[in-house]
């Protein structure tokens, strides 16, 4: 630990020194040993590797089982339709992760800082990546850090390390503490800086202790190296269902085989039927319309402003009950602003400061002139706090070039961290003002008067106590307070630099906080109606972090907040046990993040991390889904992300999250309409095979029906119109079935496709074959038209039901037929198909089907609209008692 040795032990350690820095030996030498400063990081995936990627899938397994056995028994044609379907999905896949990335790539920047070094007694500018440790490094005001450094000097240096620790103001440094405390927190290491920080002010020179993987944000890169993905939710329950849908098919084809062995059938022939069997109890489609469904949510999304990086990312925010945000940036806009002033003895909004009133209009120029940052449209230059108090000048026309050229600066003090004060002396007609700000216990240690309603006054212990009074208020509220005095000179020249800052006038104060955006309180809100818990995670101080989240109503009281020192001290069954009552994680490490989100996961919940910084990157990748900030997010933090918010906006979050809810709705409503689909063509065949009839489908039937005609409603309901009021619904539970609240929908209108398409396969046996026909022993022309009318009704049945899947409860009536213009146009494109199927005799002689007759054409119309008729009144003591339960 470099920051608790003296910097002659570090320099000794290092063999470097002062003075010369590094010999060009030295350098060749140290960059043999601890290599470039750069970090390693993992080879992309080629589009090789992400097209197979997507073939590992339990229900893909099963598909390739399906072709592999249907090109055994010499159903080629099914086996390349399905390898067919298999192809789609991987290349699907494929794509949107490839496109992800490349958008991804496309927010990065490409430049490589420098570093200035001292090499054989001179000081060299090169690039950031040849630093070797033991390198002597000089930092000033706006240069971003190389590497780790311990510091030898400072001079009022200000580093700004929000990107690292969360930290939402620059850091003051110090070269000469040494800290004996191994506990320290980055944030209080002030003796350090870290690379890829920024200098803010001041200047230093300090000696390079770490570099790439070895500095701490080369930890936090390992951290990313060694965290494994997890599956989401909807992959977890497709997996879970391919296992369940791959023993039912072997079951089932066990089960036929032998009762068919049993009846004295040809086994080859049984053989043949119990593939079909396998065929009609796996919806082959499944995997494809999943990722097109998903695909179709990522476009979405994208029109959002987030950039989704892997498809489950959309669904699985659907699932999301717990976001934990960063502060910095994400819930707050990164930017000190003013909020309060006092003046007059008055402490008010910023928003009713007067411009008019004389010891108002000073106190703003106090602010302005005694300042060393540029603030304007183009461009922000200097230490943030300074930014701030210029921000509110421009607010009121007091811009630091006009009021320099009015005022023109002849003197000045600079800041220094012990006096914690800065003063400058600008000309004011035929007199100079001695200009100071700065911390208000300092200053008010050098008033002896008080600018009050335009008149100079006494400054009495009474007024002090005001004064301070008000300073405590403001601090108590987490804001930034800065104190503002002055003095009238006549002859600037003859001011010693002793006498400049004695016996001042005293002006006002400000405070300044980095604010809430504008927007995340509502989303706040929308997420507690929703049931989703927004919890603050944040490297600042803890009162600072309970003001924001007390003001966006994330915490309430102070003992919902936690230090990360605090967590150090608990052992991960504690923190389990006190998760759910903690909101806000101040002062803590990436660490403790990682921990953290673990500790909420433990609880079963589906977690989201937001962030923007390095220090976010290891959390944002433990979490179920992390969602890192496009603008001003770090390159880190984004590869770590699943989703990418191209405008740093939480509120998109939000969309997100009603779009994901609205997705597994929707892929939920097709995986149970496939499936119940599935379930009437293993019903119709069962049956007829346990009651000795021949077989009412063909497996050429079956997989036309379910690649086909089940295909397309199937991905029409995968872009259903979204639930209006998903957001007053909490969210899912993750170890919720998927079928959960469906599973009677499911059997019941299984079994009923079932019966309607054997009492086809009966009537069409019947009708042409007269009524005495033994139905074991069909004539092969009757056995085609029995098997073409059960073909059809089968597939008109299931288009019919597609409309029964749009909703459970509500009557396909009251939420408009044609509101889906998709499902409708699928429902005619597949009766379409179906016709042509039958009527062009190629076609026809190659499914094994006979052309219907007016009459055959009617009773399926009728028979087709059985499963409407009879959901539909269904629905209708469903309404009644859910009317009931709310009641």
């Amino acid at each position: 630990m470099w920051f608790n040795k003296t910097t002659e032990d570090v320099l000794t350690l290092l063999n470097s020194n002062l003075d010369n820095g590094l010999s060009s030996e030295q350098v060749e030498d140290h960059k043999s040993k601890y290599g470039l400063n750069k970090f390693t990081t993992k080879k992309p995936k080629t589009k090789v590797q992400m097209f197979f990627a997507q073939l590992n899938d339990m229900m893909i397994y099963i598909l390739l089982v399906a072709a592999i056995l249907s090109a055994v028994v010499g159903e080629t044609s099914d086996s390349i339709i399905i390898l067919i379907v298999i192809l789609i999905n991987a290349i699907v896949g494929m794509i949107q992760e490839a496109k992800a990335e490349k958008a991804l790539d496309a927010l990065k920047e490409l430049s490589t800082p420098k570093a200035l070094v001292k090499r054989n007694g001179v000081i060299v500018e090169i690039p950031s990546e040849d630093v070797v440790p033991g390198d002597i490094v000089i930092i000033d005001a706006g240069r971003y850090i190389p590497c780790d450094i311990r510091l030898i000097e400072s001079a009022n240096l200000k580093i700004e390390e929000s990107a690292l620790t969360g930290e939402s103001v620059p850091v003051d440094k110090d070269s000469g503490i040494t800290l004996e405390n191994e506990d320290i927190s980055l944030g209080d290491q002030k003796n350090m800086v870290f690379m890829s920080t920024l200098a803010t002010y001041g200047r230093g020179i300090g000696v390079a202790v770490a570099t790439g993987m070895d500095t701490e944000i080369g930890k936090i890169a390992k951290m990313l190296d060694t965290d494994e993905s997890e599956q989401t939710p909807l992959q977890k329950k497709l997996e879970q269902l391919g296992k369940y849908l791959g023993f039912a098919a072997i079951a089932i084809s066990i089960i036929m085989f032998v009762v068919g062995i049993l009846q004295n059938r040809d086994i080859l022939d049984m053989f043949i039927t119990s593939i079909s069997l396998a065929v009609a109890a796996i919806p082959e489609g499944l995997p494809a319309i999943v990722t097109i469904v998903l695909a179709i949510g990522v476009q979405k999304m994208i029109k959002q402003n987030a950039i989704i990086r892997k498809l489950p990312a959309v669904e699985t925010l659907g699932s999301v009950n717990v976001i934990c945000s960063d502060k910095t940036g994400t819930l707050t806009q990164n930017k000190m602003t003013v909020t309060k002033f006092y003046c007059n003895n008055n402490l008010n909004d910023i928003e009713n400061l007067n411009i008019d009133d004389p010891v108002e209009k000073l106190l703003i120029e106090n602010l302005v002139l005694c300042n060393d940052a540029t603030s304007s449209e183009d461009s922000k230059t200097g230490d943030p706090t300074e930014i701030a108090l210029l921000d509110i000048g421009n607010k009121y026309n007091l811009t630091k070039l006009d009021t320099n050229n009015n005022h023109p600066r002849v003197g000045e003090i600079p800041f220094d961290s012990d006096r914690k004060l800065m003063s400058t002396i600008n000309k004011y007609s035929n007199e100079s003002f001695v200009l100071t700000k700065g911390a208000i216990d300092n200053l008010l240690n050098l008033c002896t008067k008080i600018y009050l309603n335009n008149e100079i006054k006494d400054l009495t212990t009474e007024l002090k106590d005001s004064i301070l009074k008000a300073s405590y208020k403001m601090s108590d509220d987490a804001l930034r307070v800065l104190g503002a005095a002055y003095k009238a000179v006549e002859d600037s020249t003859a001011l010693t630099e002793d006498d400049v800052e004695k016996n001042l006038i005293f002006i006002g104060l400000v405070g300044m906080i980095d604010p809430p955006r504008l927007e995340v309180k509502d989303s706040i809100e929308i997420c507690k109606t929703s049931g989703i818990k927004t919890i603050m995670i944040t490297g600042d101080h803890k009162n600072t972090a309970f003001a924001i989240a007390k003001e966006l109503n994330i915490a309430t009281d102070l003992s919902q907040v936690i230090s990360g020192a605090e967590l150090d001290k608990m052992s991960d069954e504690e923190l389990t046990n006190s998760i759910d009552t903690l909101r806000v994680f101040a002062r803590v490490s990436p660490e403790h993040k990682v921990k953290i989100v673990k500790a909420i996961k433990s609880k079963d919940n589906i977690v989201s991390m937001t962030g923007d910084g390095v220090n976010d990157a290891p959390s944002l990748k433990a979490a179920d889904i992390g969602v890192a900030m496009g603008i001003t997010g770090t390159d880190v933090a984004k590869g770590a992300a699943d989703m990418v918010l191209t405008d740093d906006n939480f509120s998109t979050i939000v969309s997100a999250i009603k779009e994901g809810r609205n997705i597994f709705n929707n892929i939920k409503k097709s995986v149970i309409f496939l499936i119940s689909c599935n379930a009437g063509e293993i019903v119709s065949l069962f049956l007829a095979i346990l009651l000795g009839w021949a077989a009412p489908l063909s497996a050429t039937h079956i997989l036309w029906v379910n690649l086909i005609t089940d295909t397309f409603p199937a991905l029409a309901l995968g872009v259903d119109p979204g639930d209006k009021d998903i957001m007053n619904k909490h969210p899912r539970n993750s170890k919720d079935s998927l079928f959960k609240g469906s599973m009677f929908t499911l059997i019941f209108n299984g079994f009923l496709i079932g019966f309607l398409t054997l009492i086809a396969f009966v009537y069409g046996a019947k009708v042409y074959g007269g009524s005495d026909i033994t139905l074991s022993n069909i004539p092969d022309k009757i056995l085609i038209h029995a098997q073409t009318l059960a073909f059809t009704v089968l597939s008109s049945t299931q288009l019919a039901h597609s409309l029964n899947m749009r909703n459970e409860s509500k009557s396909i009536f009251s939420i408009g037929v044609f509101s889906n213009k998709y499902l409708i146009s699928s429902i005619i494109l597949g009766l379409l198909l179906q016709f042509l199927v039958i009527t062009i005799p190629p076609i026809a002689t190659l499914f094994g089907v006979y052309k219907l007759t007016l009459n055959d054409w009617i009773f399926v119309l009728l028979i087709s609209l059985v499963p409407i008729i009879i959901n539909e009144i269904l629905k209708i003591f469903k309404r009644s008692n859910e009317k009931k339960v709310r009641d």
